[in-house]
């Protein structure tokens, strides 16, 4: 069996150093730093009051307003970074094979902050079970994947890797395999995390595995 050469044709970020593949490029080869306070929440409470967060992203300016609120944050990153790779690799201006493209995306955590919002809302509530009936499809972590196939009409393999700070390497990794093997002509891969919140920052600090260097942020590690 001979194995298929496989190319990356397209590339895509979203990333607490720059909001498109040209910013995260230039920020990263003048050695910036994502690091500082945390914007989403106060975290004065917490040991760690900083975090690599995705600075200045407004959803809608890449989503309609009605569909970005029924995706988690880790899934709007997704399809932001997604969008910028497509347009990039001009894929779909050969008229591809749609049934031979798949999509493998990497997430360790899923929709943690929409999971967070309903527990809260449920336990300081009256008991009665009154639940977002979008919950369970923001927080699942394949959802990512799921809805970059939607948008682009992709029918090929489709599923999400979930392999704690690995998950993203892995998703590459089989990525490039099912290309290699002739399982699909293409493949979009990639990861997303949304974890900078009060449950995301208060796990990792309970595990002590955040800096709380909070007086210099930028040099932390």
């Amino acid at each position: 069996m001979q194995l298929k050469r496989v190319v990356v044709t397209g590339l895509g970020a979203l990333t607490p150093i720059g909001n498109s593949l040209e910013e995260y490029w230039e920020n990263l080869l003048q050695g910036k730093s994502g690091a500082a306070n945390i914007q989403q929440f106060d975290a004065s409470l917490f040991k760690t009051h900083f975090a690599c967060e995705v600075k200045n992203f407004d959803v809608e300016q890449f989503l309609d307003r009605k569909e970005a609120r029924k995706l988690d944050q880790f899934t709007q990153y997704a399809l932001v970074s997604v969008m910028e790779a497509v347009e990039h690799s001009k894929i779909l201006e050969s008229s591809p094979n749609l049934d031979k493209i798949g999509v493998v995306w990497g997430s360790g955590i899923g929709g943690l902050k929409t999971f967070q919002d309903e527990a809260q809302g449920f336990f300081e509530g009256d008991g009665t079970p009154r639940f977002n009936p979008f919950f369970i499809p923001k927080m699942i972590a394949d959802i990512a994947a799921g809805h970059i196939s939607i948008k682009y009409g992709f029918r090929g393999p489709n599923y999400v890797t979930v392999s704690a700070c690995a998950s993203s390497n892995n998703a590459l990794i089989d990525a490039f395999n099912l290309i290699r093997l002739g399982k699909a002509d293409a493949i979009v891969s990639g990861g997303s995390e949304a974890a900078v919140n009060e449950m995301g920052m208060g796990g990792f600090n309970a595990l002590k595995a955040l800096s709380t260097r909070n007086e210099s942020p930028e040099t932390a590690s």
